[in-house]
Formats: structure tokens, C-alpha cells, sequence
């Protein structure tokens, strides 16, 4: 087996890390914060020097990455911090390489410039890993598309992670969040592209979110849990990276972008359905027995049992979905990723997956 692992981002981890932000922007000269209104609003953001743009929805949209590139442009800022979730790390990634419209890019297969400015990426949430991918996960909302952007551009120059920052994130986001960590781990794991670097990653990280997560869930003040899924989070990010993620977040795309499911949620819909999908395959009974179960059955089970336990959904029957609609879903979860899948995932394969949940 042949393989290299690459991984170009300073990772600053620790319990009142961020206090130390502005001695990292320092040597420049015009910031641009990247954050959610509310960052300002609770002064999270108050300390730091620098142009605010604050912009950013729950999915980032092209056009919300055009003004962030318009700003930059304009003010001939030098560096951006982003404060916030997933999506605020992500469209600040492609704003940071400040093309007049990123829609060109996403997903045409045009390479996107070298040349960027640096950013540092500090996380509120523990779910997406943006902080240390080169991926940038952005809407269309014009054309109904959502999909990952992916560049060597992205890449961080510094990741702080501080875990008290993710003290006040509410239950709900907390549990979809951590199942993404979860998924990350997993469909790294299995991806066809894993390495054993990245295998080492990942099962540290879904062991961590196995132990973890429901204690953060069930008391988010508690912060040696939300130290340990700040840790996952990261991990899992650096698991997955390389390898990529799979036939979960291939059927996530469309499940967000068509039902409005938050990401880590429409991930978690599927993950136990295709824990079984793959069941098969070496690598899923090979992590299912690592994490100390005796079967992917027996893991299938659990993940369904974390849904359950932290009110996320099961099923897709609120949606009402029509036999059209579900035409149109199996479609739409054909995305690159699903090539990753360690079993060739056929069209009867989702109708039934799906099928079972309507």
C-alpha cells in the first residue's frame, strides 16, 4: 500500500486558546472577521480588530461568498479569521481566494486560483472540521445545488480550537453536530482513499463521540465533554480530509438543499442504513469490531440509539414524500462521494433505504 498524508494546517487546541487571536494578526494590516451577527452581539468577536462581514447563513450561498469577495477586494484586507460554525469557516475559505463569482467554480471542475489570502479558522461548534479541510461546502440556491468545493487554496494557515467557546451551543445543535463527527469518522475510515494515518484518526475520534457526545448533549456546561468533543471534531476532520467522505454525505447534499435538514442531521439520517449497506465490506466490520461491537448490526443499532436519545430524526415521514419525490432524492444522492463507498451503492439500494423511511 502506498500513500502520503499531508496536513499543512498549525492546530492551537486548548481551554481559553482564542484570548490569544490578536497576537496572531498582529504582522497584519486589515483583518477581515468573518462571524454571525450574534458573535458581535455576545462580544465574542468584540475584542478583535479588523473589517466585519457578517453575512453568512446556515448554508452558505455563492452569492454570500461573491459579497465577502467584493469586501476583500474593496478594502484590500490581508487576512481573514472566521468565527463560527461550519458554514462561516467554509464561505470564508472561498472568499479568501476573492474571485468575482465562486459560481464558476462550484462544481464545474474549473481549478480555482492559487493565490489566496491566509486564514484562521476559529470554531464554535464541534461537528464540521472545516477548520483543518481543504473543503468548503457551499448552495446554489438559484439552481437548488449544494456541494463541496475542494482546493488546496482552503487550507488554514491556523486553526485555534478552544472548547469554551462551544459552551453555549444549544442541545439540538450540539447532537446534529456530533454525528457529523461521527460520520466524519466512519466514512473515513471506509472511504476507498484511507490510509493508516487516517485510520488511526478516525477511530480515535468515533471512540471519543461514542463516550462523549451525550454527556455534552445532556449538560453542555460540562467542560471536560466539550473539551473531548472539540477533540473528536478535529480529529475527525484530519481522518476524513485525505480519504473524503462518502455514500452518507453524498445522500446528505440533497436532503439539506431539498428538506432543509441541517448537515450533520440529514448525515446522521443515513449513517446506521448504510453501516448496513456495507456490512459486507471488511472495513465496516473491521471499525464496527474496533469500537467494541460485535457486529456492524450491533453498531447500526447504537447509532439509531444515539438518534433516539438526542431527539434527532429517524425517519422521513414529516415530509410527506410522494413516489415523484422520491424519484427525484435517489437522483440527486448520485454525488461524487458516493464513489468513495466501499460497496457500489445501486439506485434499488437507495429506494430501499429511503423507502424505509417514508
Amino acid at each position: 500500500m502506498e500513500w502520503v498524508y499531508t496536513q499543512p494546517v498549525k492546530i492551537v487546541f486548548g481551554s481559553g486558546s482564542f484570548s490569544g487571536i490578536n497576537d496572531l494578526l498582529s504582522e497584519y494590516n486589515r483583518p477581515l472577521i468573518v462571524c454571525q451577527p450574534f458573535f458581535i452581539e455576545r462580544g465574542i468577536a468584540g475584542d478583535l480588530r479588523g473589517d466585519v462581514f457578517s453575512q453568512v447563513s446556515e448554508n452558505p450561498d455563492v452569492s454570500e461568498v461573491n459579497a465577502c469577495s467584493e469586501i476583500i477586494r474593496k478594502n484590500g484586507n490581508d487576512v481573514i479569521i472566521a468565527v463560527g460554525g461550519g458554514s462561516t469557516i467554509d464561505l470564508a475559505k472561498a472568499a479568501s481566494v476573492a474571485v468575482e463569482d465562486i459560481s464558476e467554480y462550484h462544481g464545474t471542475g474549473k481549478p480555482l486560483p492559487k493565490e489566496h489570502l491566509p486564514l484562521i479558522a476559529v470554531p464554535t461548534t464541534s461537528g464540521t472540521g472545516s477548520e483543518v479541510t481543504c473543503v468548503s461546502v457551499l448552495t446554489d440556491r438559484r439552481t437548488g445545488k449544494k456541494a463541496p468545493l475542494l482546493s488546496e487554496s482552503f487550507y488554514a494557515e491556523t486553526a485555534v480550537i478552544d472548547p469554551l467557546l462551544t459552551l453555549t451551543v444549544p442541545q439540538r445543535v450540539t447532537a446534529a453536530t456530533g454525528m457529523d463527527v461521527l460520520c466524519h469518522a466512519v466514512e473515513g475510515y471506509w472511504s476507498k482513499g484511507h490510509q493508516p494515518v487516517t485510520d488511526a484518526l478516525a477511530l480515535h475520534a468515533a471512540s471519543l463521540v461514542l463516550e462523549w457526545l451525550t454527556k455534552a448533549f445532556e449538560n453542555g456546561n460540562n467542560t471536560q465533554s466539550r473539551e473531548k468533543m472539540a477533540e473528536a471534531s478535529v480529529i475527525a476532520g484530519l481522518a476524513f480530509n485525505i480519504p473524503k467522505t462518502t455514500g452518507v454525505h453524498a445522500c446528505s447534499f440533497p436532503l439539506t438543499s431539498i428538506y432543509g435538514i441541517p448537515h450533520g442531521e440529514a448525515c446522521a439520517l443515513t449513517l446506521d442504513g448504510f453501516i448496513l449497506i456495507n456490512s459486507d465490506n471488511t472495513r465496516t466490520k473491521e471499525i464496527s469490531r474496533r469500537l467494541g461491537f460485535a457486529s456492524p448490526a450491533e453498531f447500526a443499532q447504537k447509532v439509531v440509539s444515539l438518534k433516539r436519545e438526542m431527539n434527532l430524526l429517524t425517519n422521513l415521514k414529516k415530509f410527506n414524500l410522494s413516489q415523484d419525490d422520491l424519484t427525484e432524492l435517489v437522483k440527486k444522492c448520485r454525488h461524487p462521494n458516493m464513489l468513495n463507498n466501499p460497496v457500489d451503492v445501486t439506485d434499488d439500494m437507495l429506494y430501499e433505504l429511503f423507502g424505509n423511511m417514508i
